[in-house]
């Protein structure tokens, strides 16, 4: 189980595993060159900085140590894929703007990641059910399953960047719809969980349901922008051409990965711990915000 540690020890220690993932990224780059197509490229940084931080989730025997993985590995893929070579001549603003977008994204998600992080001494929940009933073969499943299939989502999500960013034309309509999706699914994010914090810091009584704000016409709201976020880069590559359909791959993998696993976890768990969540979840959209429906008992 994981050893208890110091909040800024831990931290320190977070932050030097993705130092050396981030080296691990940068070495992988340095030695392929631009020889091979950018999205190989990135696929095998990506993949070499994931099993850097895998190390130290090993050394500290927490998976935990993986958790801003989703978050901080866009920070660094946009701006690749912005300056490879086949993005000149592209406009410097789209560049721009998809870049500070995934920043604005990236950044916020990870100070909130950061801002609950209570140290090494802790392992998220659904990390502790899977070393439960896995035993001697949990770092294999922590590998594949918890860390490396996030990784290979995650890259899937960003596929849309590299048409996006090495899109000839001018800015046009397309890419005001795609920045406004993108703007408003962060900023959906940024309002739930806000309003989640603000709950979970308040007195209250055992097993009281989060139903007021965005959470009272969805149960997962959170999920819902950042779905949305997703579909937004998307929005970005069919901007630059109908044919750029195939980078849907990834924000459609991740919608599947939310709706059918993690919304039905959480719901579950709720459940078990809330006795009044059988009806909140026959009056509240799991995803799309909507009104609830009136109440029936």
């Amino acid at each position: 189980m994981p050893r208890p540690l110091p909040r800024a020890t831990s931290f320190f220690w977070v932050t030097v595993a993705y130092a050396a993932g981030l080296a691990a990224a940068w070495v992988t780059v340095a030695s392929l060159g631009a020889s091979h197509h950018a999205l190989l490229i990135a696929a095998i940084a990506d993949f070499a900085a994931t099993f850097a931080v895998f190390v130290f989730s090993v050394v500290f025997d927490n998976t935990s140590v993986y958790d801003p993985y989703w978050s901080v590995a866009p920070l660094a893929l946009a701006p690749y894929l912005a300056l490879r070579p086949e993005a000149d001549g592209a406009p410097l603003a789209r560049k721009v703007l998809i870049c500070a977008l995934v920043a604005f994204w990236g950044v916020r998600l990870t100070y909130n990641w950061a801002r609950g992080f209570t140290g090494l001494g802790h392992e998220d929940w659904r990390y502790v059910d899977i070393r439960n009933k896995t035993g001697r073969a949990y770092w294999l499943a922590s590998f594949f399953g918890l860390q490396l299939m996030p990784t290979v989502m995650v890259f899937l999500g960003c596929l849309p960047l590299y048409p996006a960013l090495t899109n000839k034309a001018p800015l046009g309509l397309g890419d005001a719809a795609a920045a406004t999706v993108t703007l408003v699914a962060v900023l959906i994010e940024l309002v739930a969980d806000e309003e989640l914090r603000a709950f979970r810091k308040k007195k209250r009584e055992k097993g009281e349901i989060m139903k007021t704000g965005l959470w009272a016409y969805s149960r997962h709201p959170n999920y819902f922008g950042e779905i949305s976020f997703w579909w937004g880069l998307f929005f970005f590559a069919l901007a630059a051409s109908p044919a750029n359909y195939w980078s849907g791959i990834g924000c459609l993998a991740i919608t599947l990965l939310f709706v059918f696993a993690s919304i039905p976890m959480l719901d579950k768990r709720s459940l078990q711990g809330r006795p009044e969540y059988a009806h909140h979840m026959k009056r509240v959209s799991a995803l799309l915000p909507w009104f609830p429906r009136q109440e029936v008992r």
